[in-house]
């Protein structure tokens, strides 16, 4: 288990990093179930603070703890990278199938992706593209929604 996969794998100090540095996932509930190096689990429990109108997760905050199954997996294979390699999301699509209510469970099996494009990126003076796709499950299995992440990454040179 890497130091970045150890630090995200303490609740305790994960949260305390979402406290400071993304507080809109912190008060949403965003969890992280699992981290390894080919996926990344987060979860979401439906409740009064992330609902809509329509008694159901609003859609961003869906999109907040999908974008953050896929993120971890590149911020995993970018810590202490040397040359660092610099990550932005650039384009985001989503598909939405059923009402979200109750836990929520996003997860990005891209890990091996991830990894050749970060080798790549270190290896290239051009950006590297990636589509990273995160599905959230409910509590039955079903599928409630769906989102590709583009990711842009980079060598910081």
């Amino acid at each position: 288990m890497s130091k970045f996969q150890k630090l995200v794998n303490n609740s305790f100090l994960f949260r305390a990093f979402l406290l400071k540095s993304l507080p809109m996932a912190y008060f949403a509930g965003i969890r992280v179930r699992e981290l390894n190096d080919k996926s990344a689990y987060t979860t979401i429990k439906f409740g009064w603070i992330n609902q809509n109108p329509f008694r159901s997760m609003y859609f961003a905050c869906q999109a907040m703890a999908a974008e953050m199954s896929t993120g971890l997996l590149v911020m995993n294979g970018t810590y202490e990278s040397k040359p660092g390699i610099s990550m932005l999301v650039i384009k985001n699509e989503s598909q939405f199938f059923k009402k979200a209510t109750g836990k929520i469970t996003f997860t990005c099996d891209d890990g091996e992706l991830v990894s050749a494009s970060i080798l790549s990126a270190k290896n290239s003076v051009e950006g590297v593209i990636i589509n990273l796709k995160s599905q959230g499950k409910n509590e039955n299995g079903e599928i409630v929604s769906e989102f590709i992440f583009t990711w842009s990454l980079k060598a910081k040179l």
